[in-house]
């Protein structure tokens, strides 16, 4: 299913949008990487109803880094992260 995103927010420092189609194992991948950025001051998920998973996520910066380039910063790094994990894993299973 394809992810559609929905800007609820923006001011700028913070940013709000809604995920639709994305539940706790992306939404906590997502805010633990953005937590990991030192320009960002807070990053949270919430999941407002268990039957429709439209999570929002919530993001404020410090400084005058726009939570956009924070968001872009973490997906990227997020990509780094898989491509590395499935080159090791290709490696490791390569027969012969």
């Amino acid at each position: 299913m394809p992810l559609k995103i929905n800007v609820l927010e923006r001011t700028k420092n913070g940013l709000k949008i809604e995920l639709e189609s994305e539940g706790h194992t992306f939404c906590n991948l997502l805010q633990h990487t953005l937590l990991q950025d030192k320009s960002v001051e807070m990053a949270g998920y919430d999941i407002p109803h268990p039957l429709v998973s439209h999570p929002i996520l919530r993001i404020r910066t410090k400084g005058n880094k726009p939570p956009e380039k924070a968001l872009t910063n973490a997906l990227k790094a997020i990509r780094e992260i898989i491509d590395t994990f499935l080159k090791e894993f290709e490696k490791g299973t390569k027969t012969g």
